[in-house]
């Protein structure tokens, strides 16, 4: 079974999110089974990992977007170091840039990716068994080798959507349609939504099948997709949710190149508090105090606005008894505030940007994890958390629920309900208590350790969605 992934992010290549950790994972894990060929295409990026490895030329030529003319180069990656093929797709002045998101013409960009796949597809005769549309990026995918004539070639190919995100959903004005390929007008109503073009509504049209990435997300997705719960409801047969993964083999304790100190179950206690004390030196906090973080996008989704009430409530009502840790960016505002909370609380750590070493040092060095989501389909930070033996904190939403469970039910984290600041911190200070009961805090370590979030579950659920 050949698979094809089309992502416009891809770890190690690009990656602003779990979107990339997932694409740059599951086809790895799939690849080891028998029968299956995975492969990922994604933009080409201005990126390190793009100039430092080789890639062969494999297909040439040109697309037309409304009255311009495009130029697509399509290169391999030659050494498979990732596990899988992977293909970038290079357009000069769409498809050649810095970063996956943020620019003004990311419609066209998007459009241009999509179209741009296909079109290599049909002329070189590659008829994958399945394409694997991530987020609405690529939602347009099913859609157009359906119902464009240019890629009939492609016809009745299986399409599998996964919403990484359903918070996002590309919608676009009409005047975008002169962008795509040509298409007969009478099925211009498998594009619309509400009088525009949505990408993820029209992959939920025409995909065989779609998931999202954890059961609880899914479930909640028939009541809460700004706007499209009834296109979700009305095509619940082919509604799925299947957990994500974590790729053990980047994230393990005992082997991570990013750690001062490595560790593993057993050596969990020694190793833990080493990793913490060269993190508190190099951030001027108090290693005998326990310590908080948070790793994520400074987003409304992630909670990201309650955090300068939360650092604040937090130090203050427990007389600065703990250390609180923040690596993210986002939000101008929320930085804002953390930047002045930084000048304020001398047991407050501040790092603005993405920085993957900095990540599983924290992973490693920290006691507990905040995660006060608002929405979180699947949530791949408590996992990597719980990996490292560290306690998550997080709000019982989405993949959480299926991934965490609280302490008081024999699980090895703590919950709350609502995404408030006063939430978080009583949970907080729940925490404070099992942090000084150490053979409470020792057993929430050992069984944290002890669970099992690899991918291999999760790519037999996918090839079976594959199948079916």
């Amino acid at each position: 079974m050949r698979i094809l992934n089309l992502s416009m992010e891809c770890y190690p290549v690009a990656k602003v999110g779990g979107l990339a950790d997932v694409v740059g994972a599951l086809p790895k894990y799939l690849n080891r089974i028998d029968g299956v060929e995975s492969a990922v295409i994604m933009p080409w990026y201005n990126k390190p990992f793009v100039h430092q490895h080789q890639f062969e030329t494999v297909f040439t030529g040109f697309i037309r977007q409304k009255n311009q003319l495009l130029e697509i180069e399509i290169s391999k990656e030659q050494s498979q170091l990732l596990g899988f093929d992977l293909y970038l797709i290079k357009i000069p002045g769409l498809l050649d840039r810095d970063q996956p998101y943020g620019y003004w013409d990311e419609s066209q960009q998007f459009l241009a990716f999509q179209h741009g796949i296909l079109h290599w597809l049909s002329e070189m005769k590659i008829r994958p068994d399945v394409l694997h549309c991530h987020d609405y990026h690529t939602g347009l995918v099913p859609f157009m080798i359906e119902n464009c004539p240019e890629f009939s070639f492609l016809k009745g190919i299986k399409t599998i959507g996964t919403i990484h995100n359903g918070e996002y959903q590309g919608d676009m004005s009409w005047e975008m349609a002169d962008y795509l390929p040509w298409f007969e007008g009478g099925n211009w109503g498998l594009l619309d939504w509400n009088g525009r073009i949505n990408p993820l509504a029209a992959m939920l049209k025409c995909c065989h099948a779609f998931n999202a990435v954890s059961k609880g997300y899914m479930t909640e997705l028939f009541d809460q997709l700004r706007g499209l719960e009834s296109l979700v409801q009305h095509e619940h047969r082919k509604a799925f949710g299947i957990l994500n993964g974590i790729d053990t083999g980047v994230w393990n304790p005992e082997t991570d190149h990013y750690l001062d100190f490595h560790y593993n179950k057993e050596t969990a206690s020694e190793g833990k508090r080493k990793n913490k004390a060269a993190l508190c030196a190099a951030y001027g906090l108090d290693p005998k105090l326990p310590l908080f973080s948070f790793i994520g996008r400074f987003a409304g989704e992630k909670g990201a606005d309650l955090l300068p009430e939360i650092v604040a409530n937090s130090i203050r009502e427990t007389f600065g008894g703990l250390n609180v840790m923040i690596l993210g960016s986002g939000d101008q505002d929320v930085e804002n505030q953390l930047l002045h909370l930084n000048q304020v609380f001398s047991n407050f750590a501040l790092d603005l940007g993405y920085k993957e070493d900095l990540s599983h040092k924290i992973y490693a060095g920290s006691d507990f994890l905040l995660m006060p989501s608002r929405v979180e389909p699947c949530g791949l930070n408590q996992m990597y958390a719980m990996r490292y033996g560290t306690v998550p904190i997080v709000r019982y939403t989405g993949g959480l629920r299926d991934t965490v469970r609280d302490v008081s039910v024999g699980g090895g984290g703590v919950t709350f309900g609502s995404a408030t600041a006063n939430d978080a911190v009583h949970a907080m200070h729940r925490a404070m208590h099992i942090y000084n009961h150490d053979g409470l805090m020792g057993q929430l370590v050992q069984t944290n350790m002890s669970y099992d979030f690899s991918w291999e579950k999760s790519a037999m659920e996918y090839l079976k969605l594959y199948a079916d």
